[in-house]
C-alpha cells in the first residue's frame, strides 16, 4: 500500500512540475492575469464534477466570512505570484524558494492555531530559512521581481493552508474552492481589460493542458493519500527539484547553480525533519503541515482533506455492515 502512495504521489507532482512548464512557456507571451483568467475559466467544467459529488443541504455563505474572505485573498495571491515567479525565474529557483512554505506554515500555526513549537522544530525552521538566504544571495545577486514573487507565493501559500486547517472542518468544500477560483475569476477578468494579448490556438490549448493536469495531479494526490501515510507521501513533494532540473535543461536551457542546489538541499533537509518530527507520536497536537495536502499554486486546486474523511467513513461502513449480514 505504501508503494501505491509513493507512485501515486511521484506521478502527481511530475504533473504539477510539468503543468508549471506551461505556465513558464506562456509566461514568456502573457502576463500573469491572462493565464490565470484562463487557466481559471477552463477549470470550472473539471471542479464542476467534483463539487456535484457534495451533497450536503447548505447554501453557500461561509460559516466564518472573515476567514474565508482572507483565504481568499491569500490564495488568489498565492496563484498570481506563482505563476509570475514561474515566469520570471529558473525552474529550480523558484521551486527552492518554494519548498519554504512548510517552514511558514509551522511558524504561522503558532499564532493562528495556537500550536506549539518545540525548540528542535524551531531550530530547523530557522535553518531552512537560512537556506532560503543562500538561494537569493543577497548582496551577490540583484533580488528581482521574480524572487519577490517566489517569496510571496510561499508566504502567501502558508497562509492560505494555515486557515484552511483552522476552517476548513466548519466550511464546506465548495465554499472554499468555489470562493477563490471566483475571485482569480473576477479579479483577473478586470485586469485582463489593459493587458489583454490575442492568443493562438495552440496557446489556447496550452491553457486547457494547466487546467487538466492541475485537476489530475489533485487527483492523484488523494489517492496518493488515501493509499500511503502522509509522513510517506508529503516529503513527494521534493521530487519537483528534479523535474525542474530536468525541464530547465531541456526546454528552457536553465542550468543550476552550485547556491542554488546548496539551498534548496538546505530547506529540504528541514522541510523533511519537520515532516518526520510530525509524524512522531506526542509531538504535535495540530501537524500542520502533515495535513496540508493541496498544492495551492494551481488556477484551481482540490480540496484533498474532505475526500479523504469521506473515504475512510466509506470504508468504515463496510465492515460494520459485512458484519450485519453475517448476523441475519
Amino acid at each position: 500500500m505504501q508503494l501505491k502512495g509513493t507512485l501515486y504521489a511521484l506521478l502527481a507532482f511530475g504533473l504539477f512540475a510539468t503543468h508549471d512548464v506551461i505556465v513558464k512557456f506562456l509566461g514568456a507571451h502573457y502576463v500573469a492575469f491572462q493565464i490565470i483568467f484562463f487557466s481559471t475559466l477552463m477549470s470550472f467544467p473539471l471542479v464542476t464534477f467534483v463539487l456535484m459529488r457534495d451533497q450536503t443541504e447548505a447554501n453557500l455563505r461561509p460559516v466564518h466570512p472573515w476567514w474565508t474572505a482572507a483565504r481568499t485573498l491569500c490564495a488568489v495571491m498565492a496563484g498570481f505570484c506563482a505563476f509570475s515567479a514561474f515566469a520570471l525565474l529558473p525552474l529550480a529557483q523558484t521551486y527552492a524558494i518554494l519548498f519554504a512554505s512548510p517552514l511558514l506554515i509551522t511558524m504561522l500555526a503558532i499564532p493562528i492555531l495556537g500550536e506549539s513549537v518545540g525548540m528542535r522544530r524551531g531550530l530547523a525552521v530557522l535553518v531552512g530559512l537560512a537556506g532560503v538566504i543562500v538561494v537569493l544571495r543577497p548582496g551577490s545577486t540583484a533580488l528581482s521581481l521574480g524572487h519577490l514573487a517566489a517569496l510571496g507565493a510561499a508566504v502567501f501559500g502558508a497562509l492560505a493552508a494555515i486557515i484552511v486547517r483552522k476552517i476548513g472542518r466548519d466550511e464546506r468544500t465548495v465554499v472554499l474552492m468555489l470562493y477563490p477560483m471566483a475571485a482569480n475569476f473576477v479579479l483577473m477578468a478586470g485586469l485582463l481589460a489593459f493587458v489583454y494579448e490575442p492568443m493562438p490556438l495552440l496557446h489556447l490549448g496550452g491553457l486547457g493542458l494547466i487546467s487538466v493536469f492541475g485537476f489530475a495531479a489533485g487527483i492523484l494526490l488523494i489517492l496518493a493519500y488515501r493509499h500511503g501515510e502522509a509522513a510517506i507521501v508529503a516529503p513527494m513533494q521534493y521530487s519537483q527539484i528534479l523535474w525542474a532540473a530536468l525541464y530547465g535543461y531541456l526546454f528552457f536551457d536553465e542550468g543550476v547553480d552550485g547556491a542554488t542546489m546548496l539551498g534548496a538541499g538546505i530547506i529540504i533537509a528541514s522541510g523533511l525533519y519537520i515532516v518526520f518530527r510530525e509524524s512522531s507520536s506526542g509531538v504535535s497536537e495540530n501537524t500542520p503541515v502533515l495535513r496540508t495536502r493541496s498544492r495551492g499554486m494551481t488556477a484551481a486546486s482540490i480540496r484533498i482533506g474532505p475526500f479523504l474523511r469521506r473515504g475512510r467513513m466509506r470504508a468504515g461502513r463496510r465492515p460494520r455492515q459485512a458484519g450485519e449480514a453475517s448476523a441475519q
